[in-house]
């Protein structure tokens, strides 16, 4: 798959993984829409909750996330109650993309995919899933020789606009590294500038290279045209994250 192709649609066979839960006034802003680290919030959630309710919380605990993309066709707008499923799209013996579909009766409609590394606990290093997690993982689809390939393959640009972005305490995880919906958050700051993006339907595509950790110095460097915005998360002239706003053509 690349930026421009459409995300896998649900499955046929196996157990969907669902969970449901109200917008909560926090995770909105001030048009009531929720927003892109709201949105970030719930991905982690229900992925914790899928982990512990499969039992790969015990035997594959620990997971980075490489790339998240996220498809609003119509935003969530609180009052609501949004429900979601989760399945896996795609997987190898190292990693997987996980699928989550977000609707409500009240239109909202945001599709979702992450790209999730499994790590080992002792090395840090990408490890073989557990054959018990690949049973499950391959119940959903027959798509078992996932690669990874970038989707957002421009490097770092000398030009653009540098804005200085302050990281708080409440962004870093128990890794101390910045949480994936802090991320979100600095994206949402940006797009916000974008109606004509932000207001129609959207794709925003994040990847990760490194991580962001505590006492770094973080900017955000920002370049625009009239069809996408492009964000690199700059640490010592260094990008360590990417992320790409646009319009939704899928």
């Amino acid at each position: 798959m690349s930026f421009e192709d459409p995300l896998a649609p649900p499955p046929t066979r196996g157990s969907l993984f669902t969970r449901s839960r109200p917008l909560r006034a926090g995770d909105v802003a001030p048009d009531n829409r929720l927003r892109l680290d709201g949105i970030a919030r719930y991905l982690q959630d229900i992925g914790s909750d899928n982990a512990d309710a499969a039992g790969f919380a015990e035997t594959d605990p620990v997971w980075i996330l490489r790339r998240t993309v996220i498809d609003v066709h119509t935003p969530a707008e609180w009052p609501d109650r949004v429900s979601m499923r989760r399945w896996c799209s795609a997987y190898s013996t190292r990693w997987s993309t996980m699928r989550v579909e977000m609707t409500s009766d009240k239109g909202a409609r945001i599709e979702t995919e992450g790209f999730w590394i499994h790590i080992n606990r002792d090395t840090g290093m990408p490890s073989r899933i557990s054959d018990s997690t690949l049973e499950l993982l391959g119940s959903h689809t027959d798509v078992d020789r996932l690669r990874w390939k970038p989707w957002l393959a421009e490097q770092l640009p000398e030009d653009g606009t540098d804005v200085p972005f302050p990281l708080r305490s409440t962004d870093f995880d128990p890794l101390e590294h910045v949480n994936n919906a802090a991320y979100l958050h600095a994206v949402e700051e940006h797009a916000i500038t974008r109606p004509d993006l932000l207001q129609v339907p959207h794709r925003v595509v994040i990847e990760y290279a490194s991580p962001i950790t505590t006492g770094e110095q973080l900017t955000i460097r920002r370049r625009e045209d009239s069809d996408a915005l492009s964000l690199w998360f700059v640490v010592n002239g260094v990008s360590r994250a990417g992320a790409r706003l646009t319009r939704l053509t899928v």
